[in-house]
């Protein structure tokens, strides 16, 4: 019996195949506008005691937004604070810091990193150099020395190069393999490892103090998820992750929060669909390059984005399903 590939490895190449070599790796970016270092505004919400979202546009990366386009988070404890990942570039980074010191004067002990996409890590260097620590699921330095060199330059495409001058690949140094609490003084957070769902070093934030749960790019709301690991991987641990006792969640993309575990329902509807879809066509033998153009479609309407990544996400779907 042929042994299947790595499912992670297999989708890569299948949406290198289809969409060329950066399409795979680089699921947020998008094409360049002008206005290169426009100013944009960075506000900070306030969704529980001690705890603040930021919510990105649904966007493509451009010069214009300056890569802000993931939510980030801020919690604040009695004696430090703790930032849930850092944003798209060195100048939203730096946006958030001057958010953060309206709000509090505590150190900012640790940067979490809730996944090796650009978009929500790019801000690293900025948090570095104000004495953060960098934290990040155990896979997370793997992923990022093989892709790190790929981001910066495809990046530079799309931000210029005013925006990257600063910008440096920062891997956690502080990882966590399963579980691990953090203490920002009368605060804990809970940060949880993930198996491969939205990418292979999913990583979730949970503040016990409010209940509120930071997922990360595990939860989409609006924008249209982006799969970048194994679509099986997420739907079988959908139900595991709605088991957190959270009372709200800040989606990666989305509202600044949402209700909990509600805020699951449409991202896991699309999944089924789209495995749905993906397992008739393999089926009936039709090919990836016929499957991919209509497979999820019924979804167009509900999500923004949707003509950016629902095909690539249907070949990576593809790739793997075609192995059950």
């Amino acid at each position: 019996m042929t042994m299947a590939p790595d499912p992670l490895r297999r989708n890569l190449l299948k949406v290198m195949a289809l969409f060329g070599a950066g399409a795979a790796i680089a699921p947020c970016l998008g094409s360049s506008s002008n206005a290169a270092g426009k100013e944009r505004e960075f506000t900070l919400e306030q969704i529980a005691d001690g705890v603040y979202s930021f919510s990105g546009a649904y966007e493509l990366v451009s010069e214009e937004n300056q890569g802000a386009i993931c939510n980030l988070g801020l919690i604040v404890g009695n004696e430090a604070a703790a930032v849930i990942d850092s944003g798209g570039s060195i100048a939203e980074a730096k946006s958030f810091i001057a958010a953060i010191r309206k709000i509090t004067d505590k150190p900012v002990r640790y940067v979490v990193n809730t996944h090796m996409h650009p978009d929500h890590l790019f801000g690293n260097a900025a948090f570095r150099d104000i004495g953060a620590v960098v934290v990040g699921h155990h896979n997370l330095p793997r992923a990022l020395e093989a892709r790190g060199a790929f981001y910066l330059k495809s990046y530079r495409e799309q931000l210029g190069e005013a925006l990257m001058r600063d910008i440096e690949i920062v891997p956690p140094s502080l990882t966590v393999d399963k579980r691990l609490e953090l203490d920002l003084g009368g605060r804990r957070i809970e940060l949880r490892a993930w198996e491969a769902a939205h990418t292979d070093n999913d990583l979730t934030v949970f503040d016990t103090a409010s209940r509120t749960l930071f997922a990360g790019d595990l939860v989409f709301m609006g924008h249209l998820p982006t799969l970048d690991g194994s679509l099986l991987g997420w739907l079988r641990q959908t139900p595991e992750l709605r088991t957190i006792e959270a009372a709200r969640v800040v989606p990666g993309h989305g509202p600044a929060s949402a209700p909990w575990p509600a805020a699951l329902e449409a991202q896991t509807r699309y999944f089924e669909a789209l495995a749905a879809d993906i397992r008739k066509a393999i089926s009936k033998g039709q090919p990836l390059a016929e499957a991919v153009k209509t497979a999820g479609s019924g979804a167009r309407d509900d999500w923004s984005l949707f003509d950016e990544y629902n095909e690539r996400n249907a070949t990576a779907a593809y790739a793997e399903l075609e192995w059950e």
